[in-house]
């Protein structure tokens, strides 16, 4: 599947030169505050001295995705990126206006929706412009790491392009308790890549704004899992084994029937029956209460964690094999 013969070379980056061997943390200026305060976007590379892949690890392209910064940032200190072969980029938090805010967006802007980018749109359209230009470049894969919004929790899960063998390839070595292809989003960062022959997995798990320790742990798994395979880190490296993902063939939202306050009656990850009642949900006075049914046998992949619901907000995301 990866017939190329990987080779890491110097990597440079605005001007930064990091050469084999070399470990080196760069500060990419991207604007000011009002204020007159440096914002800048902090870039970690570790390039081995033996020949592999270079790969790009990303976490914060939403701002309140902070599951996706923090295993990152768990990785970094444990060490695991001691690399012996290939080259890894790190960038840990890119949204970092979106960070401050508690906001998916920058300014208004989703920068998951400004690839390519320009030097001469917004900020967001420029952080784009400059993560393409500088960093996405040089690598030959990349894993972005993501949660789920508006107060829906994402079941440990990674996501890869369909008309992409390696990126399919890519998710099975990740190996999260889901798996599933997921179609290219316009202007996203994985379209682009995609359009640059540059394989990117997304996983998700969690939501926004809220720590999560199993999604953070299975987010780490298979990081080390993937760069275990190319030999990057030491084989010594302990990762806990699991079963292999479970291959999600379709996936649909089960919608609430009626507003009110949703109870829900099984847990993210959950296997459900067809039929089988998986929440409730009342009036506020307690004269009405209605069940909500799986209508499939399928996984409970994604949950509403929000209670107060309106007729047709999204409960469950389930996902059929």
């Amino acid at each position: 599947m990866f017939d190329k013969e990987f080779k890491n070379e110097e990597i440079v980056i605005r001007g930064e030169r990091i050469s084999l061997g070399e470990s080196k943390l760069i500060k990419i200026p991207v604007d000011r505050l009002p204020t007159g305060t440096l914002i800048e976007i902090p870039v970690y590379i570790f390039n081995g001295k033996k020949p592999g892949p270079t790969i790009l690890l990303q976490g914060g392209l939403h701002g309140d995705e902070t599951n996706s910064i923090e295993l990152v940032r768990r990785m970094l200190i444990d060490k695991s990126y001691k690399i012996h072969r290939g080259c890894v980029i790190v960038v840990p938090l890119l949204n970092i206006f979106g960070f401050l805010d508690f906001s998916r967006e920058l300014h208004g802007k989703d920068v998951n929706r400004s690839f390519p980018g320009s030097t001469k749109g917004s900020l967001a359209s420029r952080l784009a412009y400059y993560l393409m230009k500088e960093i996405t470049k040089n690598v030959d894969f990349a894993i972005d790491y993501h949660t789920g919004g508006a107060q829906r929790s994402n079941y440990a899960q990674i996501r890869y392009t369909p008309q992409d063998e390696r990126g399919k390839a890519l998710a099975d070595i990740f190996n999260a308790p889901f798996k599933f292809g997921s179609k290219l989003i316009p202007k996203s960062f994985r379209n682009e890549c995609f359009k640059h022959e540059i394989p990117v997995i997304v996983y998700e798990g969690g939501e926004s704004l809220r720590l999560n320790e199993f999604a953070i742990n299975q987010g780490i798994y298979g990081t080390l899992r993937i760069l275990r395979h190319f030999n990057m880190i030491d084989e010594a490296i302990e990762i806990p084994l699991q079963n292999d993902a479970i291959e999600i063939i379709k996936k649909s939202w089960l919608r609430a029937r009626a507003a009110g306050i949703f109870n829900p009656k099984v847990k993210n990850g959950a296997s459900v029956k067809k039929g089988e009642i998986v929440g409730f949900i009342m009036d506020t006075y307690g004269e009405t209460k209605f069940s909500v049914k799986s209508p499939k046998d399928g996984y409970i992949i994604a949950k509403n964690n929000f209670p107060v619901v309106n007729l047709g907000d999204p409960l469950f995301h389930i996902g059929y094999v």
